[in-house]
């Protein structure tokens, strides 16, 4: 393996899941408005895969929502991004040291990977050397015989680790926030008792 594994942010828009996946496929920063149709499209295609009891809301009132630009993708959207494209979508939380592999039982050829905090998806990718332009960023890796991306897979988690020792990412069942105007606190989604 020639390179670094290198965290290439994606701006916090709600749209970095989109964007990040548009940067590792197209090295294109700017593909949310496009993938979300995508997605639409896909989940209005097939409304008995995509019901309400696995959307979590009616196929038509997702697809709506799925083209806000202020609402978030996650494990659904990577699914369908992972097919659309025909590669593997790796995503790594930082958290938890996880791997989520999106498109694995399609045996895919390729793969490429992202990075999650908790609240954010950034793209992760093998970089020259520290600084290098991201011109030259290495985006999409052969998925080997064993279904591996070979020493790259190490040497992404040991990174991931890193950033986990680090503590890079956001808690959102223990963090603590308080109400500039109203001076309630809340952790996480509930309200602390004043």
């Amino acid at each position: 393996m020639e390179g670094i594994v290198t965290r290439r942010v994606i701006p916090s828009d709600n749209s970095c899941l989109f964007n990040a996946v548009g940067y590792v496929v197209d090295h294109d920063k700017t593909k949310a408005s496009e993938l979300r149709q995508v997605i639409a499209a896909t989940v209005a295609s097939d409304p008995e895969k995509y019901s309400e009891a696995f959307l979590g809301k009616p196929n038509e009132e997702y697809c709506a929502w799925i083209q806000d630009s202020e609402k978030w993708g996650g494990a659904i959207e990577l699914s369908i991004l992972a097919d659309y494209y025909g590669r593997e979508i790796a995503a790594y939380d930082i958290q938890t040291g996880r791997c989520d592999l999106y498109g694995q039982e399609k045996r895919y050829s390729e793969r490429v990977m992202l990075i999650y905090d908790g609240l954010h998806y950034d793209a992760l990718v093998i970089s020259p050397f520290e600084g290098a332009p991201e011109e030259f960023d290495q985006t999409i890796f052969e998925v080997r015989k064993d279904r591996t991306i070979g020493p790259i897979e190490g040497v992404a988690l040991n990174f991931v680790k890193e950033q986990q020792g680090k503590r890079k990412y956001t808690d959102t069942a223990k963090f603590t926030l308080r109400c500039g105007v109203c001076q309630i606190g809340v952790v996480g989604q509930k309200v602390i008792s004043s």
